[in-house]
């Protein structure tokens, strides 16, 4: 008897392999985190929340998901870490019970011009087999349907030892590629203004260059009037047929060039390699100015923009070119790919099947494969990465979202929230860093860090359910049931916005009339045509400012004071009260610290091992020489400066002695937009997707501008920032500007003046436009899928 009782008792006690069902924090220091400690159940649902800058990506990302990945990487061999990124240890006492973290952020996809939509998803590698095996008539192997492969062929002898002696033979070679020989598989081709390069009734020495950064006398100009090719006192356009190819269009040639060996470059390949090869949202203001103003890009005459050899095309299934499969709308290319009855290619249908029929499941099934990944938005890019995880087979993995419903309608959410449970379910832990009520509500724990942002963030305020965290009483919980109300009254139009037979992308010859002098929001489910009819028809330019959700750029020197050209009057401020010039109050400039070079710290890099990052000993972090921080202005010196809150330098630089306008102006423009907690120094790498956001809007808020365009500015908003932003766009319409606004967020949708809906659904199921009016009317007539949830929202 006894001994049956002992038995039971063992068999019924829990395995000491299944005790392990907690992620364990403690003292996570990383960026504004104040020594946090958490426990995260596994194989649940955790919702992370708090005010933008409160610390949820420090702990999640920066804490939990890198050491995850920092530990993973350490299993291979420390030849393959040479390869690999090498983050360093985060800032933590005690990490436990991690497992397998994939990461799945908002960062846009690559802008490259050959990487598409097909090619990040593995989906043109599964049809080019398709097509190889299936397609007629038969032009080769998947390489000849690639358009990042170009057919090359080559002959001549080689030399091989074989039984001990040296034999020649005459080898040839082939390969067939599917590159489009003319736009060399981009889809389009440049033609460049010669006007906008030189001025050709000039001679060189006359500076005919117009390029930026070939000034006269410096290499780039020198290049060309000391290569001896051209008289350089004869005006361009009297050089002959030879000398204009050797000034336009040289091939790389090594010559001596004022003494030194130099290689001499035609002038229009060398812009092609130093300007036109970058993503254009990298360059320099100044520079992308002159690539708009000097190149245009068209549609590639020879393969019609599908960036394929006529060969490629000329391949069929069943009437049907890889060109046309990629450009089909990808939920009608699923029900192809599902009509194609061929055993003998039977794996290779169902994945491929099963990848287009997760794009569908997502709410993407709008997008084609031949959609450039570089067009994406936040959201679409966050839901392409999720795509390659619905399938898998793999469980017991962290699964780590950033804010997953970025870009999606009210209908649209309820389908992602069903791909989060499902994840769960299959037993992943799912971490979620959110502030949508619609996701925290299906939360199995919730972890809400704040009290606010920045340095007043960086701690815990409650850990437990989402009942709890609504009768805890943090900004979070107070604001999670938040409605806002209908208006009352709305404001009169100042006149219209005509916008007629607009057919950019899937728009169907759409004639709306924008409101001037209100708010109005334009509306729909994702892909339903409200960007294409915004960006398409209201370009930024004269009296526009438009607010799009690129990310910024920016290296570890960069901060807000520079962002916002908020130095350059704080420089000139400090240049003027000391008697000095302004470059010594710059950090990349002749006040950097010549040990660190002005960034503050030493990097030493350990190659496969993490590198270290120590804080300068010369300047103690403070990125400046000792004698520049004995220049004061109002009793502080520029290091002390940078290290103030955008609200301490708002009142710093509004009165008194450093009273200095130019630079209230742009405090107070960060202020308003819900900045005031950032440090004017702080790295723009460490800022938040809703800071960086929010710091452009701060930053165009300056411009002559009449028409103000704003791309869901609630992106990485906090419920209770929300309200902020609603004041902010209110003041923009008072002081006479008109607002438009893309967005899904139901409390901007019932603030408005006017709303546009378009649909009814996404792709060519969408782009027309289905309501126009007040929120009451819209919530009143309740006959879009809009209008149901903006009146399931608002209670009516």
């Amino acid at each position: 008897m006894t001994t049956t009782t002992t038995t039971e008792a063992t068999a019924s006690a829990p395995h000491r392999a299944d005790s392990h069902d907690l992620i364990r924090v403690h003292g996570a220091r990383e960026n504004n985190l104040k020594d946090v400690s958490v426990e995260i159940p596994k194989r649940r649902l955790t919702v992370f929340t708090g005010v933008s800058g409160s610390g949820k990506s420090s702990l999640v990302f920066d804490t939990i998901a890198a050491e995850s990945q920092r530990l993973i990487n350490e299993t291979y061999s420390a030849f393959v870490q040479g390869f690999m990124p090498t983050p360093a240890r985060p800032d933590v006492d005690v990490l436990d019970g991690l497992t397998t973290a994939i990461i799945v952020d908002q960062q846009r996809m690559g802008a490259d011009p050959r990487s598409t939509v097909g090619t990040v998803t593995d989906a043109n590698a599964m049809l080019r087999i398709l097509f190889s095996r299936l397609g007629e008539p038969h032009i080769g192997s998947p390489k000849a349907f690639s358009f990042n492969v170009a057919s090359i062929s080559g002959a001549g002898a080689v030399t091989l030892e074989r039984g001990g002696q040296t034999v020649k033979e005459r080898r040839e070679f082939s390969i067939t590629g599917g590159m489009c020989p003319r736009c060399e598989g981009r889809g389009s081709v440049t033609d460049i203004d010669l006007t906008q390069l030189f001025d050709d009734s000039k001679s060189l020495n006359e500076g005919a260059l117009t390029i930026p950064g070939y000034k006269a006398g410096g290499w780039n100009y020198r290049l060309y009037t000391e290569s001896g090719l051209f008289d350089p006192d004869k005006p361009i356009r009297a050089f002959t047929e030879r000398q204009r190819h050797d000034f336009l269009h040289r091939e790389p040639t090594r010559m001596k060039i004022a003494g030194i060996n130099m290689t001499y470059e035609g002038l229009i390949p060398r812009i092609q390699k130093s300007m036109l090869a970058k993503d254009r949202e990298a360059m320099q203001p100044h520079i992308r100015e002159f690539v708009d103003r000097a190149v245009t890009f068209t549609t590639c005459p020879e393969c019609e923009g599908t960036r394929l050899t006529e060969a490629a095309r000329s391949s069929k299934i069943q009437g049907i070119s890889i060109a046309d499969a990629c450009a089909m709308q990808i939920s009608d290319l699923a029900e192809w790919v599902r009509g194609l009855a061929e055993p003998s290619v039977a794996p290779l249908l169902t994945s491929l099947g099963d990848t287009l029929d997760s794009f569908v499941e997502i709410g993407l099934g709008y997008l084609s494969l031949d959609r450039p990944a570089g067009t994406l938005s936040g959201g679409e890019a966050q839901r392409t990465k999720m795509i390659r995880h619905l399938g898998s087979s793999l469980t017991d993995v962290t699964y780590v979202f950033d804010e997953p419903t970025i870009g999606l309608h009210p209908h649209d959410i309820r389908r992602m929230n069903d791909l989060l449970l499902r994840l769960r379910d299959k037993g992943n832990t799912v971490l979620v860093v959110e502030h949508k009520p619609e996701v925290i509500a299906i939360a199995d724990h919730v972890v809400d860090l704040g009290p606010r942002a920045g340095t007043a963030g960086g701690t815990v305020c409650f850990e437990g359910s989402v009942e709890g965290l609504r009768a805890g009483g943090t900004l979070t919980g107070r604001h999670l049931d938040d409605r806002a109300a209908l208006k009352e009254t709305v404001r009169k139009p100042a006149g219209a916005l005509e916008i007629r037979g607009a057919t950019r992308h899937n728009l169907r010859g759409v004639d709306v009339d924008i409101p001037l002098g209100v708010l109005v929001v334009v509306t729909g489910v994702a892909g339903s045509g409200k960007s294409s009819l915004v960006h398409g028809s209201i370009p930024a330019g004269e009296g526009v400012v438009s607010i799009d959700q690129t990310p910024i750029r920016g290296s570890r020197r960069s901060n807000p004071a520079t962002y916002t050209g908020l130095l350059e009057p704080i420089r000139k401020a400090f240049a003027k009260a000391n008697g000095v010039k302004p470059a010594l109050f710059s950090a990349n400039s002749e006040g950097a610290c010549p040990t660190c070079n002005g960034a503050g710290v030493v990097y030493t890099d350990l190659a496969m091992m993490a590198g270290v990052v120590t804080t300068c000993e010369e300047c103690e972090g403070k990125r400046f020489e000792a004698s520049v921080l004995e220049y004061h202005l109002g009793g502080r010196d520029i290091s002390e400066v940078l290290a103030m809150p955008v609200a301490e330098a708002e009142e710093f630089f509004g009165t008194g002695e450093a009273r200095t306008p130019a630079a209230h102006r742009i405090l107070r423009n960060m202020a308003d937009v819900g900045l005031g907690y950032l440090t004017l120094g702080q790295p723009l790498t460490t800022l938040s997707g809703g800071e960086r956001q929010r710091l452009k809007l701060a930053t165009h808020m300056s411009e002559k501008g009449g028409v103000y365009v704003l791309d869901e500015p609630t992106t990485g908003l906090h419920l209770a920032d929300v309200e902020q932003l609603l004041g902010l766009l209110d003041r923009l319409v008072d002081s006479g500007k008109s607002v438009i606004v893309i967005e899904h967020h139901q409390a901007v949708m019932a603030h408005a003046d006017w709303i546009i809906d378009l649909g009814p659904g996404a792709g060519h199921d969408g782009g027309r436009v289905v309501f126009e009016g007040t929120p009451a009317d819209l919530v009143a007539a309740r006959s879009t899928l809009t209008g149901e949830h903006l009146a399931e929202y608002v209670g009516a």
